[in-house]
């Protein structure tokens, strides 16, 4: 069986789940997505609810978030300052497939 076959069946272009790998793909990154699907967050919040991250893999996985256009990133001059991280069109569009994993993760949970 030829392998443009078997992936022609979940993906038009071979190389298209490899890609969006490449972005949501590392660990923290769906649930820093889920948090922010509620809207708007600052970095403490979100170490807050996402769990045990360490502040700088957080950091990192934000600019990764932002270089790739998911999310935006918005410093406001106050005094203390303010950073807040919103997502993009693109980053909204991420949506149903986090919603799929929770689906899948609530029909499965019981059994890990």
């Amino acid at each position: 069986m030829k392998t443009s076959s078997v992936n022609s069946t979940i993906e038009s272009k071979t190389g298209c789940i490899a890609s969006a790998m490449q972005i949501i793909g590392n660990k923290w990154t769906a649930l820093i997505l889920r948090d922010l699907f509620a809207g708007p967050k600052r970095f403490c919040e979100l170490e807050k609810t996402v769990g045990n991250i360490n502040p700088r893999t957080l950091s990192q996985r934000l600019d990764d978030l932002e270089a790739h256009g998911v999310i935006t990133k918005a410093s406001f001059a106050e005094v203390p300052p303010r950073t807040e991280y919103t997502l993009t069109e693109k980053g909204e569009d991420l949506r149903p497939i986090l919603k799929q994993m929770a689906s899948w993760g609530t029909k499965y949970s019981s059994n890990y």
